[in-house]
C-alpha cells in the first residue's frame, strides 16, 4: 500500500503546475530567509505560483534580486533545507486544523452550555498539545508536499514591481 501511495505522490507532484509551485514555494522561503538575515525586522508576506512568486513587503527591487539569485545558488548547491521555512502558512493550517479537531473532539457529547463550560480546562490542554504536535506535522508537511528544495533547471526571468497602494508588491517570475 505504502509503495502505491508513493507511486500516486510522484506521479502527483511531477504534474508541470504542481512541480513548479512547489519549486518556487521553496525558492520563495529561501528567498525570505536570506531578506530576513540581512534586514532584522523585515516583515515578508509571500505566494507561490507555478510561473514565480508574489513578495509582499518593505524591500527594494535591488534586495530582492540579489536575495533571490543567492537563494537559487545556494538550493542548486545543496541547501535544500532553505525550502522550509517556520512561518509558513502551511504550518499555521496544520496548527488550525489540529486545534479545531482537539477542541471538537473535547466537546464531544457536551450538549449544554454548563457541561461545554466544564470541559472548557480539558479542551484548552487538548488543544495546546494539538498546537504542540502540529509544529512538527507542518514542518515536514512543508518538505514532503507543499514546497521542493530541488530546483533542477529552474531560473528566474524577471522581477517586476507590482505596488498595491501603500504595499510594496513584488513577482519573480521562473522559468524551468
Amino acid at each position: 500500500m505504502t509503495s502505491q501511495l508513493g507511486v500516486w505522490r510522484d506521479r502527483l507532484f511531477s504534474l508541470p503546475p504542481i512541480d513548479r509551485t512547489r519549486r518556487n514555494h521553496g525558492l520563495e522561503h529561501a528567498t525570505i530567509t536570506i531578506l530576513s538575515q540581512r534586514q532584522r525586522g523585515l516583515s515578508l508576506v509571500g505566494r507561490s505560483t507555478p510561473n514565480g512568486f508574489h513578495l509582499y513587503g518593505n524591500v527594494t527591487t535591488e534586495a530582492l534580486r540579489d536575495a533571490a539569485e543567492e537563494a537559487l545558488r545556494r538550493m542548486k548547491g545543496g541547501e535544500v533545507g532553505l525550502a522550509v521555512h517556520p512561518n509558513c502558512g502551511t504550518n499555521f493550517v496544520t496548527a488550525g486544523i489540529a486545534a479545531g479537531l482537539a477542541a471538537y473532539l473535547g466537546f464531544l457529547g457536551a450538549n449544554s452550555g454548563g457541561a461545554r463550560r466544564a470541559r472548557l480546562p480539558i479542551v484548552i490542554l487538548l488543544a495546546t498539545g494539538a498546537l504542540i504536535f502540529a509544529q512538527p506535522v507542518g514542518l515536514a508537511f512543508q518538505r514532503q508536499v507543499t514546497t521542493s528544495g530541488e530546483m533542477r533547471n529552474l531560473r528566474i526571468d524577471h522581477i517586476e514591481r507590482r505596488d498595491r497602494g501603500a504595499v510594496i508588491a513584488h513577482f519573480v517570475a521562473t522559468v524551468g
